[in-house]
């Protein structure tokens, strides 16, 4: 039998494990699923927006492989200093995958993105889809124009969001108190700004087309500003999908304002150079008009324009964070490998592989994780014949609990899905997530998880 753990259990980490049960080169495999929360599914359930329910139920996909005999779903488990160590999953295991992602967001190092108000689009994100380490903040109280840095799928999402109504958000999973919250806002300026132009954003059309359909909100284009990309009035050259984004943006320049109560405005050739402070929290957002370089990208054009905005969200990028143990590349945010087979010293590490963003870098769709999970599962069954003949310890969860690690199974995480759709049905909705570590633990120790 080949042992393996995956450590991380998003898209990457179950598609790692599929890949590996479903070949036919090793006949018995096992594969542990080890995950940091009690709850599968990572960026699916905590970075998919709420109301993108066709995207939420690629979990039925996910759960599918999870719920496969030859595969063990391991939650709360920490790895690293504060709970398994890496080399001691290498002691229990023959083969260990690590796909944890990218934990943490870039920031634009720019003066007052400290101040109170200042948040990654990361930090949004996670207080409405319910992930237990959110921040219990009252993001929107006291907003009245927000500013959001960055023009990828992210950013829109977030923009999105804080343009909804209660009744649009009401059937949806996200946590009471975010909800309460943004059905009780004020928001009535949203400006999402990037610094390159139109046809360089990197939002999907479908993402930008449903900004359109918001009621009671409309968006405004700032005509002269996609003027200045070079692909505004020719946009035959670009691909098909900058293209489209760049039809979508002239249509709603060309439109007819409305009137209606809240605006969304897409801005480009803005570069933050500041954040103002206003009563000791963030007041507006400084910009620095931008202009085509000639060479795809930016410079500056010494002409400065300030943003008023109570709320700031920096969506600029994911970032990979070390993991104690594990060989890291600071400039890429990477663990070193060759194709998936983790560098030490740049010697291939016998048995321990990764894959993911924490292998390539924050990049891709969803779906980009599969080539990825198969290249290096590919690479893991390259090496078999040597590592099973590795002695490990008989069942790696049995020496896990001995030592004091209570990890919540499938069971468990059943418990948690019952609990929140009991939770919906007492407020009237649909299921409601969950918001912390005590009633996630809570539900999932009635099974004796």
């Amino acid at each position: 039998m080949l042992h393996v753990a995956v450590v991380g259990s998003g898209p990457s980490g179950v598609y790692t494990a599929q890949s590996l049960v479903q070949q036919s080169q090793v006949p018995d495999v096992r594969v542990d699923v080890l995950d940091r929360l009690p709850c599968p599914y990572g960026l699916v359930r905590y970075g998919v927006a709420p109301d993108h329910e066709k995207i939420k139920s690629l979990q039925n996909n996910l759960r599918a492989v999870l719920e496969d005999e030859r595969v063990r779903f391991l939650g709360g488990v920490e790895v690293g200093p504060d709970g398994v160590p890496v080399a001691r999953l290498r002691d229990l295991y023959h083969a260990v995958v690590y796909c944890v992602g990218a934990a943490t967001d870039r920031h634009l190092g720019v003066p007052g993105e400290d101040l109170p108000g200042s948040w990654s689009a990361t930090e949004f994100v996670s207080w409405y889809s319910a992930h237990p380490d959110a921040a219990a903040e009252e993001f929107v109280l006291g907003v009245r124009s927000a500013v959001v840095i960055g023009v990828g799928n992210v950013a829109v999402d977030v923009t999105r969001i804080l343009a909804r109504g209660a009744a649009e958000l009401s059937p949806t999973d996200m946590p009471q108190a975010a909800l309460a919250a943004l059905a009780a806002s004020k928001v009535t300026e949203i400006s999402m700004v990037g610094r390159r132009g139109p046809s360089q954003a990197r939002f999907t059309t479908k993402e930008l087309r449903e900004l359109g359909s918001l009621p009671d909100t409309e968006i405004v284009v700032h005509p002269h500003e996609l003027e200045l990309d070079p692909a505004y009035f020719d946009p035959s050259g670009l691909p098909a999908a900058q293209r489209r984004n760049v039809e979508v943006l002239r249509g709603w320049a060309d439109a007819p304002t409305q009137g209606r109560p809240r605006r969304i405005r897409p801005r480009f050739f803005l570069r933050p150079v500041e954040l103002l402070a206003d009563g000791g929290r963030v007041g507006a957002v400084r910009f620095e008009r931008t202009a085509p370089d000639g060479q795809g990208g930016v410079t500056g054009t010494g002409r400065f324009e300030d943003i008023e905005a109570q709320l700031v969200l920096r969506s600029v990028g994911y970032r990979g964070v070390p993991l104690d143990g594990l060989p890291f590349d600071a400039g890429h945010g990477t663990v070193p490998h060759r194709a998936g087979r983790i560098l030490r010293d740049d010697a291939i590490a016998p048995g321990e592989y990764v894959a993911g963003w924490i292998k390539r870098g924050p990049t891709g769709v969803i779906g980009t994780n599969r080539p990825c999970a198969k290249e290096t599962v590919t690479s893991l069954l390259e090496d078999a014949d040597t590592l099973v003949r590795r002695e490990v310890a008989g069942d790696p969860l049995a020496a896990l609990r001995a030592e004091g690690v209570r990890p919540v199974e499938w069971a468990g995480w059943q418990a948690i899905e019952r609990a929140e759709a009991e939770l919906g049905a007492s407020l009237g909705r649909g299921v409601v997530k969950l918001p912390d570590w005590t009633s996630l633990l809570a539900a999932a120790r009635t099974t004796g998880s």
